[in-house]
């Protein structure tokens, strides 16, 4: 017998394992919180079986028995002979980081092997403990299921819901077939051909019903034939033409339903609606989907990066043939121009949409990890989540995982307090910490928030001057916002001792760092005895950027455009000097004044002239001045990287290439302060 090679579906396999494993971490949390949420049961036992009958067709025979046993035990809480109980929520959870592990290993070539005897074991024990508590139920359960196994009948059985759709379909114009699909007996892999029939159908079409259940054809679990009820448009020789073209499959009768056929019954035998409180909703969105199919193609990320560098040399190349046009001032250049401008721009549009990603992706891997960190503390907390929608450049979203991991153990550990010691403050027992994502121009805020103790100024400046990293003397004229910030100072700690949470001195310097790598901020907001806040800014976007271009000299630097407040001109009578530093007055305030000259050290004296151009930048919030010789205009720029040689240079972001082929460096603002 000819033996197929089941490697070439492997990145399928992995891909679809971490979409049923996101899904069951959530479920699972949901779950724990609310022990009778029948849908998130259901969710849970269909990611099992679905991760079972995946990881059995693709030989990962110890995988496929540990979602096995989890279904057991899943069942016997579905058949209401198990209670959900912290002990079943722990043994599932630990269940869940197995499998995760085992998958992570067949991505790295091992195969999935492992010895799960412990978990197994447990798992049966729960399962016993049911069977003896409810035996009798059970028994009468399993002669029920020994004496049924009836044939698949010859016609679907379609119940109240599924009316309802086939009515919704009738209206907007799609055909409602019956097929009868007959695979070869000799056939080795049924339920990969069962798969390949779905395929072929539901690209321009929905299969609302099967006979046996989808289930059981994912395992195999029937004999030659199988029955499907099938919405689309498609002609019924066109899904004749699809299903008898897969090899060894056949289509042995089609069937179009009809009104007549849902009065009358004779083809389609009706059974009683199913009371589901969310069925008239279901049947809504099912509608909608019958009426309008989206494929989606899964794209390798190398892909897309590489797609971007092309339309970053595009926009650049662009901006060297408008400076083309000015010069030559041939009118029919200026409008091929014109419209290569047009189509880039669309063109980056529809690349950066393509690159955007839900922050989702990041923010669903928390909730576990708050709810075992909370467990490990003692500690009661409510973990709300906002704003998952919110997207960001994929880039971005790689980058931002470990700072908030940080965060929310900061707030775990260090904001919130104990639940007797919330009770002693009037507060509630349980403690919140939020997770929110909004989207604000063209940068997106995240806040970290907890309703816990608060920073203890008094202990920040304390151990700041312990450290020397500021004198007693600036520790007495300090602001709450400057002492704030000393909480971002590398091996700055106020935790009275060390545990594997924190207190070694590392964290929030670290995610300051990561944050100003990206081009974000960070700052915090905190009252004693009320909470505290962590605020992240970050651009949408690493790879085009708008950008203001001043000049020095003969030298041109570009300044992101989102640090820059605005632009004006000063004469040389409005400059002060207030303790050494030069400062001006702009509406009532006073400004530091900084000659960017001298900071980038550029050879050459500042050009004369009555006029003297500024440019008020921004980081956090804190402002000043630069000076330079003139503002040349605010240009769209592909940032490229300086190499390794030059990275990691105070002040300097990247480089540009200009339209005029010239090298221009970008201005790192976070770093130049």
């Amino acid at each position: 017998m000819t033996t197929i090679d089941m490697s070439q579906y492997l990145d399928v396999f992995l891909e679809e394992s971490r979409e049923h494993l996101s899904n069951l971490n959530q479920c699972l949390l949901i779950l724990e919180q609310q022990p009778h949420n029948a849908a998130a049961l259901n969710e849970i036992f269909r990611a099992a079986h679905t991760l079972k009958g995946m990881s059995s067709t693709m030989g990962f025979e110890d995988l496929a028995d540990l979602t096995h046993h989890m279904e057991d035990v899943l069942s016997g809480v579905k058949e209401q002979v198990l209670q959900v109980d912290s002990q079943v929520t722990d043994v599932l959870f630990k269940c869940f980081d197995r499998i995760q592990l085992m998958v992570e290993g067949i991505e790295e070539g091992h195969m999935g092997r492992h010895d799960n005897s412990d978990l197994v074991e447990v798992l049966e024990a729960i399962k016993d403990g049911s069977r003896e508590l409810a035996a009798v139920a059970e028994t009468a359960a399993k002669f029920s299921q020994t004496e049924e196994q009836p044939e698949p009948p010859a016609a679907l059985e379609i119940n109240g819901y599924d009316q309802v759709v086939i009515e919704e379909a009738f209206k907007r114009g799609f055909k409602v077939l019956l097929l009868e699909v007959e695979i070869d007996p000799d056939c080795a892999m049924k339920s990969v051909r069962s798969f390949m029939v779905f395929k072929a159908l539901e690209t321009e079409g929905e299969i609302t019903k099967a006979v046996p259940p989808v289930q059981d054809l994912e395992e195999g679990k029937f004999d030659s034939s199988f029955s499907l009820l099938l919405i689309s448009q498609m002609d019924n020789e066109e899904v004749l033409r699809r299903v008898n073209g897969i090899s060894e499959v056949r289509v042995s009768s089609l069937k179009e339903i009809t009104r007549l056929d849902l009065e009358t019954g004779p083809a389609v035998p009706l059974e009683e609606a199913e009371t589901s409180p969310d069925s008239e909703v279901r049947a809504q969105d099912n509608g909608q989907r019958t009426q309008k199919f989206k494929q989606k193609v899964r794209v390798d990320i190398e892909k897309l990066d590489e797609m971007m560098n092309l339309v970053g040399e595009l926009v650049m190349h662009k901006g060297r043939l408008e400076q083309i046009g000015l010069i030559s001032k041939n009118n029919e250049l200026e409008d091929t121009v014109e419209q290569v401008d047009r189509i880039t721009t669309e063109l980056q549009s529809v690349v950066m949409k393509v690159r955007m990603v839900p922050i989702e992706q990041v923010f669903n891997r928390f909730p576990r990890m708050v709810r075992d960190l909370a467990k490990e503390l003692g500690k009661e907390i409510d973990f709300i989540v906002e704003g998952q929608e919110t997207e960001l450049d994929r880039t971005v979203i790689d980058e931002i995982g470990d700072p908030l991991i940080h965060l929310l153990r900061n707030a775990l550990d260090h904001g919130l307090e104990l639940p007797a010691e919330r009770r002693q403050k009037g507060k509630l027992a349980r403690g919140t910490v939020k997770l929110m994502a909004r989207h604000e121009g063209n940068n997106v805020f995240i806040e970290v928030e907890d309703d816990g103790r608060g920073i203890d100024l008094e202990r920040v400046l304390e151990k700041a001057v312990k450290k020397e990293l500021i004198s007693s003397r600036e520790a007495e004229m300090m602001t709450p916002e400057e002492a704030f910030r000393l909480v971002f100072t590398p091996g700055f700690s106020t935790a009275a001792e060390i545990t594997d949470v924190s207190g070694r001195g590392v964290g929030l310097d670290v995610v300051k760092a990561k944050m100003e790598g990206i081009g974000g901020e960070i700052s915090v907001v905190s009252k004693p005895g009320q909470g505290t806040c962590f605020t992240i800014k970050l651009p949408l976007t690493l790879a085009i950027i708008q950008a203001l271009t001043v000049s020095l000299g003969e030298e041109i630097y570009a300044i992101p455009l989102s640090n820059v407040d605005e632009t004006t001109m000063i004469s040389e009578q409005d400059i002060k000097m207030v303790q050494n530093q030069e400062v001006i007055l702009i509406r009532g305030r006073v400004l530091p004044l900084y000659r960017l000259r001298r900071l980038l050290d550029v050879p050459g004296d500042s050009a004369a002239g009555e006029s003297i151009y500024v440019v008020v930048v921004r980081k956090a919030d804190r402002q000043v001045g630069l000076v330079v010789d003139a503002l040349i205009g605010q240009h769209e720029i592909v940032i490229k990287s300086l190499g390794r040689l030059l990275a990691g240079i105070p002040g300097l972001a990247g480089a540009i290439v200009a339209g005029d082929g010239n090298v221009h460096l970008i201005l790192d603002i976070a770093s130049l302060f």
